[in-house]
């Protein structure tokens, strides 16, 4: 038998040189492993507290877990509204001595713009001022939220596999609730007109000073919040944004579990914002959906009905280059045994989890990037 194999081997690489060059050159090159993010493919980063869950808030500690993840891209909430120059470029050194890129920030506290009030003018000339100091310190992504109410009090703690914590929503469990007296109630056309007006003030800003924006998603994406409408709450409304003003700058944070709680293709969605350049940052997460909009349950990114692989393809495939946030960690055991442990949402996890997330990530990015 094995004499029999060796002869066949050696007639067959015998045939291959016989057939010369175009033979040899129809092997696959092998490609060169592991297979690193660069400058033109997808960068996994994580919140300046992620790292911080298991370091007892300790920035050097902090800073330190992340780069052992092997994440080097980081994302934070920003300061009060005006952003300094000089304040932004101290943040930004900071991580770097610690090997770290700090690419987005989070901006807010303009509630007169998002309700229509008295007042809104000099916020929005506060967030110009912000806009223009990210640009000349170098922040690539700034992201925003655009609520008339978030609906969290719909969530609560549902176990799973094996005790894990998953943050569940329901929205029998708020949809008759008041609205508050700070916030009021706006019908979701009111709140168009506000962000159309805040928009038109600030992407032209956005884009002399090289920066993106990017709104998130309205999550839970519930029908009715307290009174109020929510434009972020459907796919449509995404749509509808982006073309408020026609411009990378004015972009979204593309959520897959956001897009699967509202009933929609995850995969269909990233192809329709990637391949018109508006996904400006994106967080990679799962969910298991009972019912669009109104009842459903994070989970692990392995188990829920998001299909993660085809969508790190599809970002891939759209030469997407922006950062992914693995974000939404689920509660293990460990992390519950820590002192101080705070989970972030019910069922929400910390430092481990955390780990759990990147690695499901990092390995997607990598078999993405293979294929």
């Amino acid at each position: 038998m094995r004499s029999d194999l060796s002869r066949r081997t050696m007639m067959q690489a015998a045939a291959t040189m016989a057939l010369g060059p175009s033979a040899m050159a129809a092997t696959p090159a092998v490609k060169q492993w592991p297979i690193s993010e660069g400058a033109d493919t997808p960068k996994l980063c994580l919140g300046l507290g992620d790292g911080g869950r298991a370091a007892g808030d300790q920035e050097d500690a902090g800073m330190r877990r992340i780069k052992q993840l092997a994440v080097d891209y980081v994302l934070g909430g920003g300061p009060r509204i005006p952003w300094q120059e000089a304040d932004l470029r101290a943040r930004i050194e900071r991580l770097r001595t610690a090997g770290l890129t700090l690419y987005n920030l989070m901006i807010g506290r303009f509630p007169n713009t998002i309700y229509g009030r008295p007042g809104r003018d000099e916020e929005i000339d506060k967030v110009i001022q912000s806009i223009r100091a990210a640009g000349k310190a170098g922040l690539p992504v700034i992201e925003y939220n655009f609520y008339a109410h978030r609906a969290m009090e719909g969530y609560y703690e549902e176990a799973g596999r094996a005790g894990t914590g998953y943050t569940a929503f329901d929205y029998d469990r708020m949809k008759d609730l008041p609205p508050l007296p700070q916030e009021g109630s706006h019908s979701v056309e009111e709140v168009w007109t506000n962000v159309t007006y805040f928009l038109k003030a600030i992407v032209p800003v956005a884009e002399e000073s090289g920066v993106r924006l990017a709104l998130h998603p309205n999550d839970p994406p519930a029908p009715l919040s307290r009174g109020s409408g929510q434009i972020m709450g459907t796919v449509a409304g995404w749509k509808r944004l982006i073309e408020i003003v026609p411009s990378p700058a004015n972009g979204i944070t593309f959520d897959c579990g956001v897009t699967k709680e509202m009933g929609e293709d995850p995969v269909e969605v990233c192809r329709y914002f990637a391949g018109r350049n508006r996904i400006n940052h994106v967080h990679f997460r799962n969910v298991r959906v009972q019912k669009p909009f109104e009842k459903y349950a994070e989970v692990f990114p392995d188990e829920g009905q998001v299909d993660m692989f085809a969508v790190m393809k599809e970002l891939v495939r759209q030469k997407y280059a922006g950062t992914i946030y693995p974000e939404h960690p689920r509660a293990l055991d460990y992390d519950r045994q820590q002192p101080g442990f705070q989970g972030g949402y019910p069922g929400g996890g910390g430092y481990a989890g955390i780990v759990y997330n990147v690695a499901y990530a990092r390995a997607m990015l990598q078999a993405a990037l293979e294929s």
